[in-house]
């Protein structure tokens, strides 16, 4: 038998037994030995049999499988913590028998929740205008917990919005079975939850995907609170949110998807293989043609096969993670790198910023107008383009060695902080983070008063998320969920704010870059946005040129405009009460705040491996403090 994962090692082994007779004595004897240990149980017995238990919970959810077809409430079964998959009744009684007896005396009570499906659905005539409501069937005894139970589920089923169609939802007594001989399935407290397959075509195999989905998502969730339900009915006990239910441990197939996604995440670098190698030529050309026509922008070859990387992702199956939350964040991560090898295939090609509108979004109007704002209310605060005002700048030098000692520090506190620093000839005047790397341009120059805040973005808050993911146990934490990127540049952003390095003309840059990445998006060429930076926003050619090459980089790249929205984002968070502490955990999106919440009550997140440093500076509580208040971008400039 196998014991369940702790939070240190969550890999619920997928090593099954299989045992060539049924549930007979010894295989219910070990059962038991295990239950009363507490450990997890994940056994098989014949007939495609299967007993998951992750901890000793006290319910277990049934499907009796001899309707093949029930695809959908065999999925919900074993989506659960605690499920048994029996070929018939007979085989299913005494598992229950013995489970139940077991939980219930170590838990002080027991429930069962069956699940099945009609044979058919009352399919819509051809020439219906409105599709008709679907069925689901609860049937309930006397028992408090199973009316408890029925009355959460049927609340929770009534609430799902009906996109496609809505549920008509009877609830049904116990009938007598015809059979005086064949005994009930089991006399613990129950319910029978029986739906209508909407998720098929009628009269074929064909599936409708989304349907499905939404029926698997929905009525697990409504079972969730079934059970949360029947269990405070019985017992003592107050759980604070159903999720809470869910799955503790991953089982094998999650490992197994998770590699597979990671390995295609990792086989190639998006903003390096759109960032061009000759920034400083293009600068020259560009200046020579006076600044009449957009230069040419060279990139690093591909080695990536594209077509070859789409074929692998798309292999990837994710029919067995018996976890409808892991199961919706891995098909986002693949939509989205789906959208980024599309991107890449289609370098300097007209369709690659359509690809980048649909990966980053368009530019709202409402975001450029705060843009267009902070430009304009600032406008007189700068010098005359031209005219760079002088101050004390540092070179990559400096730099590199600021980070280096930045990156001892997080190591001290967490030695699997094994990030690199290293200088390169190939990006623009800059840093950028890749994976575990911190690449510098050897043409940067900035600020000195600059440098602490810059490194607090890239390494604070880009590269701890990527540690912090990693330590999670899924890659998928650490290359990020799918629309992490918004927040978490908000995030970096504001990482700048509290080291005290929001200078006025950081914040121009970013409020410029969604007026630039506006233009580009309507059509407007590389020396018409240039023109419109200097001309009427008053930044230095240079300054301006920078901007405008990251815009226009790869065809035309839309991300630019996610650093002021998701400090917006952020902002708005912040001041509705929020907390930072999630963002921490590895890179995701507000979204994620409910799933990054499910998933730590169930037991599979732990706290970040290490916080940000810059957070132990009393000056930046401060300005957390003040941001909690509320605040705007202006209100963020150093005072």
């Amino acid at each position: 038998m196998k014991s369940a994962a702790t939070p240190g090692n969550r890999d619920l082994t997928d090593h099954q037994e299989r045992d060539s007779q049924g549930p007979d004595d010894q295989w219910l004897g070990e059962v038991i030995v295990c239950l009363e240990a507490g450990k997890a149980v994940r056994r098989e017995f014949a007939g495609d049999g299967r007993l998951h238990i992750d901890r000793p919970l006290p319910f277990l959810c049934v499907h009796i499988a001899e309707a093949k077809h029930a695809v959908v409430a065999r999925e919900i079964t074993q989506s659960n913590a605690s499920y048994l998959i029996a070929p018939d009744a007979k085989a299913a009684a005494p598992v229950i028998e013995t489970v139940g007896r077991v939980l219930r005396q170590r838990l002080g009570a027991f429930f069962v929740l069956e699940y099945g499906e009609f044979e058919h659905d009352d399919a819509p005539a051809k020439d219906a205008p409105y599709l008709p409501p679907f069925t689901i069937e609860v049937t309930a005894g006397e028992d408090p917990a199973a009316q408890a139970a029925a009355k959460a589920f049927l609340g929770s089923v009534s609430t799902i919005e009906g996109k496609f169609r809505t549920a008509h939802m009877d609830l049904l007594a116990p009938q007598p079975t015809a059979d005086a001989d064949v005994p009930p399935l089991t006399l613990f407290p129950h319910i029978n939850v029986r739906f209508a397959p909407i998720y098929r075509e009628p009269g074929t195999r064909r599936i409708y995907p989304e349907l499905r989905e939404r029926l698997i998502a929905n009525i697990f969730d409504a079972g969730l609170k079934a059970l949360a339900a029947a269990t405070q009915s019985a017992t003592d006990t107050s759980v604070s949110t159903h999720r809470a239910f869910g799955r503790k441990t991953f089982v094998e197939t999650v490992a197994r998807t998770d590699r597979a996604i990671d390995e295609i995440a990792s086989s190639f670098d998006f903003l390096l293989a759109v960032t061009p190698i000759n920034a400083d030529a293009a600068s020259a050309e560009f200046s020579s043609s006076r600044y009449e026509v957009g230069p040419r922008l060279l990139y690093r070859p591909l080695t990536l096969e594209v077509e070859a990387a789409k074929k692998k992702l798309f292999s990837i199956s994710f029919e067995h993670l018996e976890d409808p939350l892991l199961y919706a964040l891995y098909r986002q991560k693949q939509q989205e790198l789906d959208l980024q090898l599309s991107m890449i295939s289609a370098r300097e090609g007209r369709t690659f910023v359509e690809f980048g509108r649909a990966l980053y979004g368009p530019v709202e109007a409402k975001l450029l107008d705060v843009a267009t704002d902070i430009l304009r209310q600032t406008q007189k605060r700068v010098g005359e383009p031209g005219r760079k005002p002088a101050v004390d700048e540092v070179d990559c030098a400096y730099v590199r060695n600021r980070a280096q000692t930045m990156v001892s520090a997080y190591k001290r506190q967490y030695a699997d902080f094994t990030a690199s620093v290293e200088v390169r000839d190939d990006i623009p005047a800059g840093l950028l983070v890749s994976r575990s790397q911190l690449l510098i341009a050897r043409s940067t120059t900035m600020s000195r008063h600059r440098v602490e805040a810059l490194l607090n973005h890239e390494i604070g808050v880009h590269l701890l998320t990527y540690f912090n993911g990693s330590a999670q146990g899924l890659r998928l934490f650490r290359s990020g969920l799918a629309g992490y990127e918004g927040m978490q540049e908000g995030l970096a952003v504001f990482a700048e704010y509290l080291s005290g390095g929001m200078t006025l003309a950081r914040l121009r840059l970013i409020a410029a870059r969604v007026v630039a990445c506006a233009a580009m998006l309507n059509g407007a060429l590389f020396p018409e946005t240039y023109r419109l930076l200097v001309d009427q926003h008053r930044f230095q050619p240079n300054d301006a040129f920078n901007i405008v090459l990251r815009i226009y980089r790869g065809g035309g790249l839309a991300k630019d405009a996610i650093y002021l929205r998701g400090l917006l984002q952020l902002l708005a968070h912040l001041g509705a009460g929020g907390s930072l502490e999630p963002f921490w955990m590895g890179k995701i999106a507000a979204s994620h705040f409910a799933a990054m919440q499910e998933l730590s009550l169930r037991g599979l997140l732990g706290a970040p491996a290490v916080r940000p440093i810059f957070l132990d500076d009393a000056h930046a509580r401060a300005r957390l403090d003040r941001a909690r208040g509320g605040i705007t971008p202006l209100d963020m400039v150093a005072e």
